[in-house]
């Protein structure tokens, strides 16, 4: 395992999250629009605390988006003020808790009463402070498929996985360039 598991929990729903944005999503629209989307992404992911589930907080998550996109557009140290941001703006302050349901000890960085945007936003960057601090950023990636721009977080023990589990792009380009060698085998 590269990262405890909260840090893998926080980064697999701030990759989820981003990957609802259409320039990001595999099917190329957008994956939170209504309350529907809200709920089927709040009922793959499990977070404590006060959850609205309505308008507001679908506005909110919106609006996170392309902030948390962000951390996939730059290298490790342009990372740090975007982290750092994140943090100061949700006046973080980072707590060990436990819960039912949780094995260990973890940390907290907003009250449970915070809006669940501020919360998804500090539990994104305190997961990339992990990622920053043990100098695996380069395990944070866009999809290397020709026509996928999905992000996902390689967690592959060589650090060699290329393309996003959203789509089929691993099969779809191992298929094209299989197709490719037998076609300039055939010329």
């Amino acid at each position: 395992m590269v990262f405890i598991h909260d840090t893998q929990l926080a980064l697999a729903a701030a990759v989820d999250l981003v990957n609802t944005l259409p320039v990001t999503s595999s099917e190329g629209h957008d994956g939170l629009v209504d309350i529907a989307d809200l709920n089927r992404f709040l009922d793959e992911r499990v977070y404590t605390g006060r959850l609205q589930r309505d308008a507001e907080e679908l506005a909110a998550l919106r609006a996170i988006r392309p902030r948390l996109q962000g951390l996939w557009g730059v290298r490790r140290d342009d990372a740090v003020p975007l982290v750092n941001a994140m943090l100061r703006d949700a006046r973080a302050l980072p707590q060990l808790v436990s819960h039912a349901g949780y094995e260990q000890w973890h940390i907290h960085a907003a009250e449970d009463d915070e809006q669940l945007s501020t919360r998804i936003l500090v539990e994104t960057a305190m997961a990339f402070i992990d990622v920053i601090r043990a100098d695996e950023y380069d395990r944070v990636r866009v999809c290397s498929a020709d026509d996928c721009r999905s992000v996902y977080i390689d967690y592959s023990r060589n650090k060699s996985k290329r393309y996003c589990d959203t789509g089929n792009c691993g099969n779809r380009m191992n298929v094209n360039a299989y197709r490719r060698r037998k076609a300039e085998e055939t010329a």
